[in-house]
């Protein structure tokens, strides 16, 4: 069909938000060797047009507020054109793998985010 295959936006998604945590200095192998992980909990796309196979994506991450147990990422996604194609968001919830159980947003993390 020409078209990007609509599953493949939550990797794109989960890509953009490794890296933004990753411009603030945040290392999600880092979180997870000290024993934190962050499942999706709830995940929300809206397509607009279809990215072609060709097409070079832009993916604009925002934190929508300061994390508690849960953390919630916007995105948007544009083709080369500049034109929007996808509006998404994530929900994550911190997870202390020891105990596999919901926890507060890590200290160090949480500062790094107030900046």
């Amino acid at each position: 069909m020409g078209v990007v295959y609509h599953g493949n936006y939550a990797q794109y998604l989960e890509i953009a938000r490794i890296e933004w945590l990753s411009d603030l200095g945040i290392s999600y192998k880092s979180m997870e060797e000290n024993g934190v992980m962050l499942p999706v909990y709830n995940l929300d796309i809206t397509y607009k047009k279809s990215a072609q196979f060709d097409d070079v994506l832009k993916v604009v991450t925002t934190l929508r507020k300061l994390p508690t147990v849960r953390i919630v990422f916007d995105y948007k996604i544009y083709n080369q054109q500049g034109d929007l194609l996808t509006i998404a968001s994530t929900e994550l919830i911190f997870i202390n793998m020891a105990k596999n159980k919901p926890m507060r947003c890590p200290a160090y993390i949480f500062d790094k985010l107030q900046d």
